[in-house]
């Protein structure tokens, strides 16, 4: 069954929506390549303006889903290769194309689109948000991303956090792993609108509405030239070094723990399934 589900529910306006809310819409290999057609579909249709991402349930989403299987080469997006490489060759070449290439290549479709976060957003749920243009968040969402704080990696792969918070609170979000309340997400600026709950989906539907009454190529030029602008003040080079230390901390685990991941400060439940307790 498909993990996504693609709606028109205006004109002009797609609504690609997360469907597995079983599973707090744990974004996998599955989920990312069915995201990935829907966002090319909808940047591909002539009629279409705006694009939403919304998930279905409680919460946006729970993050990536660790227990995913490897990586079918043949199912996989963009030139990178060798999921089965020696090494950390393997680990590196996964996150690479299912993470950073893919989330990189959704924050610069030429279309404007607009996250509808509900519930919680942890780590890879977070880089989902970042990598849309604006952020509609219910007055219940919550932001957090784990990795430093629960996992020994220094963040995410997609690293936005001092674009979106600043600097100093970027530091103290990270090296705590506290939840970011909506309230104080949309005083720093990471989202641009808190509603409540029950407003949101029409809230979200309704700004993409008056976004499309906009020239649809003058949106194009318009976010291409403000994401430029981002990139041009170091966005670009701090995602590369980034990614690079992300990579060095899987390898240094994997080489101290037997684990792409530091599990000490894991939850004693997911030890067990990981056999390390």
């Amino acid at each position: 069954m498909s993990q996504v589900r693609y709606e028109t529910p205006a004109p002009r306006v797609a609504r690609i929506v997360l469907d597995r809310a079983e599973k707090r819409n744990a974004q996998g290999a599955a989920m990312t390549h069915a995201l990935d057609d829907a966002f090319t579909r909808a940047a591909r249709d002539d009629d279409v303006s705006v694009i939403i991402l919304a998930a279905e349930g409680d919460h946006f989403c729970a993050g990536h889903d660790l227990s995913d299987g490897p990586l079918d080469p043949a199912a996989a997006r963009g030139a990178w290769g060798d999921f089965g490489g020696a090494g950390w060759e393997a680990g590196y070449s996964r996150e690479r194309a299912l993470y950073l290439d893919i989330t990189e290549r959704w924050r610069n479709l030429p279309k404007p689109t607009i996250a509808a976060v509900q519930g919680i957003a942890i780590a890879g749920g977070v880089m989902l948000a970042w990598a849309c243009d604006l952020i509609v968040c219910a007055e219940d969402a919550r932001f957090r991303d784990n990795s430093a704080a629960d996992m020994g990696v220094p963040g995410v792969e997609l690293f936005h956090h001092p674009f979106e918070l600043g600097v100093r609170k970027a530091k103290e979000w990270l090296f705590t792993g506290d939840w970011l309340a909506a309230d104080e997400a949309l005083r720093l600026g990471m989202v641009n609108h808190v509603v409540p709950r029950d407003a949101l989906a029409d809230f979200t539907l309704a700004l993409a509405e008056r976004i499309a009454r906009t020239n649809r190529f003058t949106l194009k030029l318009a976010k291409e030239s403000i994401n430029a602008a981002q990139d041009r003040m170091g966005r670009a080079d701090a995602i590369r070094t980034a990614f690079a230390n992300h990579q060095l901390a899987h390898a240094h685990n994997q080489l101290v723990h037997g684990l792409p991941i530091d599990p000490s400060n894991l939850p004693s439940a997911i030890r067990t399934r990981m056999g390390r307790e």
